[in-house]
């Protein structure tokens, strides 16, 4: 499970920068949220609009209708069985741009711990998304944790590669396969 995540905005990454600033100018009154983004936050998501990937604000979560709070993630596995998302999954997929996510250790310790992608400055999660009372909100995907995090939590964000975005975004053939395939080993440091 995925229930917070970091998008930091050091000044030399060009790529979650330039997120913002395309979101801020689109978007001119989103109180976007950058550093620790937790649920229900406003956050940049990444969608394709006449064939073009361009950056949007949402809330993360979508509404939990049978109880309060909110739904933040989809089990992958299950998302075209759920009515809850299989719209979304079909036509309305998103790419959630981040520098890495947090998972908590399961020990006395409860150590938090952000997992990030080595050598790079930006983990980009899949997501879905709808439309509730007029608002956008998103909810990530996720799927078996692989051997990198699986002594910490049993579950991880579907990772999308830089190169994988447009098939995500576009093709829903692709985007099943990628829910299929396996991710990359990620780094992890204590939070």
């Amino acid at each position: 499970m995925c229930g917070r995540y970091s998008l930091f905005t050091d000044d030399d990454n060009r790529e979650i920068l330039r997120i913002l600033q395309e979101v801020s100018e689109r978007r001119p009154n989103a109180a976007v949220k950058t550093g620790e983004v937790f649920p229900t936050n406003t956050a940049p998501i990444l969608k394709l609009e006449q064939g073009i990937i361009r950056p949007d604000a949402a809330v993360w979560g979508f509404p939990n209708f049978a109880r309060k709070g909110v739904i933040i993630n989809a089990r992958s596995e299950t998302a075209a069985e759920k009515k809850l998302f299989r719209e979304s999954l079909f036509s309305r997929r998103c790419i959630v741009p981040s520098t890495g996510f947090f998972e908590w250790s399961q020990d006395k310790a409860h150590q938090k711990y952000r997992f990030y992608l080595p050598e790079s400055d930006i983990l980009y999660m899949a997501g879905l998304y709808s439309v509730y009372n007029q608002e956008e909100r998103f909810v990530i995907l996720t799927t078996e944790g692989n051997a990198s995090i699986r002594d910490i939590h049993h579950r991880m964000p579907v990772v999308i590669s830089p190169d994988h975005l447009r098939y995500w975004l576009g093709e829903p053939n692709a985007a099943l396969q990628i829910l299929s395939g396996s991710f990359p080993m990620l780094e992890r440091e204590p939070a």
